[in-house]
């Protein structure tokens, strides 16, 4: 799962993915498990759910370069395109409403188009996080 936004500027609409990331991660009882890993130029946090192993990853790139950390991760951990989901903020969704939508084009998001371009593939899975346009 990866929370998609720019590293520097944490706390803005913009880096909702990172946000909801640092929540599922607290849910999840490993709040306190990040560790940058250099590997793939993020911050990694693993974690049991239902019977699954999940990484949870916050990139520390700017938005528009996520999908390298998101396609570096994927090779360590033996992850396809299809098992990753990918959390960010989508301006044309009112202040806090979600979406999921699977697979398709990057619609205008510089995170996931850099994803979809790193990974080869548009097959993954989306929570599209509503930030409205201020």
């Amino acid at each position: 799962v990866a929370g998609l936004g720019n590293y520097g500027l944490r706390g803005t609409r913009h880096s909702v993915g990172m946000a909801v990331l640092d929540r599922l991660a607290a849910r999840l009882a490993v709040g306190e498990r990040w560790r940058a890993d250099g590997r793939c130029c993020a911050d990694v946090a693993v974690a049991a759910a239902r019977g699954l192993e999940l990484v949870l990853l916050k990139p520390r790139r700017l938005m528009n370069r996520n999908g390298l950390s998101v396609a570096s991760a994927a090779k360590m951990y033996g992850l396809s395109p299809e098992d990753i989901y990918l959390v960010h903020d989508d301006l044309d969704k009112a202040l806090g409403k979600v979406a999921i939508k699977l697979g398709g084009s990057a619609r205008g998001h510089n995170g996931v188009r850099s994803c979809i371009s790193a990974l080869r593939s548009d097959e993954m899975t989306r929570l599209r996080v509503g930030i409205g346009r201020p």
